[in-house]
C-alpha cells in the first residue's frame, strides 16, 4: 500500500509499505476512500513541532471497513465509517460525560494518509453510515471525522446559540467549519476574523454575517466597538499560538466564553489578567465521537455541506503538494485521492 511519511520538515514522500494488519482483537482495518491534510499536519511540515523519526502521517479518515478483530461486534466489513482521531472505548465515565478525546484508553489514529488505516477500539470509535454514500457525500463526510467535529466543539465550548453574538478567530478549515457550527446553533451574529478573499466568501456562505480583517488588538478593538464594548459573547480560538488565544480571550465580554480548540504552540496565559476578564474557557482535544452521530446525519441528509473547505484536491501520490500548498496558504485544506 501506499503512504505518506515524514521524514524531516519540508519533506514529506509517499511510499510503498506492508498494509496494517489486525494487532489487537478490538482493532478494525480499514480501506481509505479519501484521506487529507490537516492545519495541524503543518506544524511538524514546518518544523515547529519536532519530527522525530520518520512516520507516517495523517489522523482524518473515513472508508470501508475490510476486516475486524475478533472482539468487535457493532462494526462489519462492507460498511462506510467514520471515525474520531482519537480512539476510545466509548464506555468509560469520561466518555460517557462526552468527552471521548480523553478516554482512559484512547489512543491517536495515525497513518491515515494512505491506503489502508488501522482503527483502533472499534466499536467505540467508529461510527457506520445506514448505506454506502454517495461519492459526492465523502468529502463532507471525511471532515466530520477531524475539522467539523473540532470547529462544532469549540462552538459548543463557546456556548454558541441563540441571543448569541459569536467570532472567530482563525480561518483555516476549523475556523471556518465553527462559523458553519455556529450558525447551525443558532448564533445571532457571527463574525468571521479573516484577511482573505477567498476565505471571507466561504465563511460568508456558512453563515457569517460579518467579516474583521484586523488582527491582534486591532481585532479587539473592532470586535468591542461592534458589540458596543462590551465583547463577543462566544469566541472560537481556532489557530493555537499566543496571539490568538490572547486575541480571542480580549474579544470575550466579562462572563462570555472562548472555545479553544488550536492546537496550542508556545502558548503561555498571564495569570492575573485571566483572573480579571471575568471569561470562561473550555477546550482541548475535540470529542469528536460525541458528535459524530449527528453530523453524519445532517450531511447525508444534505442539511451541510462541510466539505467545501477543500479547494484543492490531489492523488495521494501528490501529498507533499498538498502541504506546500496548505502552508503557503494557496489552499484551504487539501483532499487527497485514493485512485492514483
Amino acid at each position: 500500500m501506499r503512504q505518506a511519511i515524514i521524514y524531516a520538515p519540508g519533506d514529506v514522500r509517499v511510499e510503498e509499505r506492508d498494509r496494517p494488519t489486525i494487532l489487537k482483537p478490538t482493532d478494525a482495518i480499514l480501506r481509505v476512500s479519501a484521506a487529507c491534510v490537516c492545519g495541524s499536519d503543518l506544524w511538524p511540515w514546518r518544523g515547529i513541532e519536532p519530527v522525530g523519526d520518520a512516520h507516517p502521517m495523517g489522523h482524518e479518515y473515513a472508508g470501508i471497513v475490510e476486516e475486524v478483530g475478533a472482539e468487535v461486534t457493532t462494526i462489519r466489513p462492507g460498511q462506510f465509517v467514520v471515525g474520531s482521531f482519537f480512539a476510545s472505548d466509548n464506555t468509560c465515565e469520561i466518555c460517557q460525560a462526552g468527552y471521548q478525546s480523553r478516554c482512559v484508553h484512547a489512543e491517536l489514529v495515525g497513518g491515515a494518509q494512505g491506503d489502508y488505516l488501522r482503527v483502533p477500539l472499534a466499536d467505540g470509535t467508529l461510527v457506520a453510515t445506514p448505506t454506502v454514500p454517495d461519492a459526492d457525500l465523502i468529502p463532507s463526510l471525511l471532515t466530520a471525522s477531524d475539522v467539523l467535529g473540532t470547529g462544532w466543539f469549540g462552538a459548543v465550548a463557546a456556548q454558541a446559540g441563540p441571543g448569541k453574538t459569536v467570532a472567530v478567530v482563525g480561518d483555516g478549515a476549523v475556523g471556518l467549519l465553527a462559523v458553519l457550527a455556529a450558525r447551525q446553533l443558532g448564533a445571532d451574529r457571527i463574525i468571521a476574523m479573516s484577511r482573505h478573499a477567498s476565505r471571507q466568501r466561504l465563511a460568508r456562505e456558512f453563515g457569517a454575517t460579518d467579516i474583521v480583517t484586523e488582527r491582534g488588538d486591532e481585532g479587539v478593538a473592532k470586535i468591542k466597538e461592534m458589540t458596543g464594548g462590551y465583547g463577543a459573547h462566544s469566541v472560537i480560538e481556532a489557530v493555537g499560538t499566543q496571539e490568538s488565544m490572547m486575541q480571542a480571550i480580549h474579544s470575550t465580554r466579562p462572563g462570555g466564553h472562548v472555545g479553544y480548540v488550536g492546537v496550542g504552540h508556545g502558548v503561555e496565559l498571564p495569570g492575573l489578567e485571566l483572573f480579571f476578564s471575568g471569561v470562561h474557557l473550555h477546550g482541548g482535544p475535540a470529542p469528536v465521537r460525541r458528535f459524530l452521530p449527528d453530523l453524519i446525519n445532517r450531511i447525508l441528509h444534505r442539511e451541510i455541506n462541510p466539505g467545501k473547505v477543500f479547494d484543492l484536491t490531489l492523488p495521494l501520490d501528490d501529498a507533499a503538494e498538498g502541504y506546500r500548498a496548505m502552508d503557503e496558504r494557496r489552499a484551504i485544506k487539501t483532499l487527497l485521492t485514493m485512485n492514483g
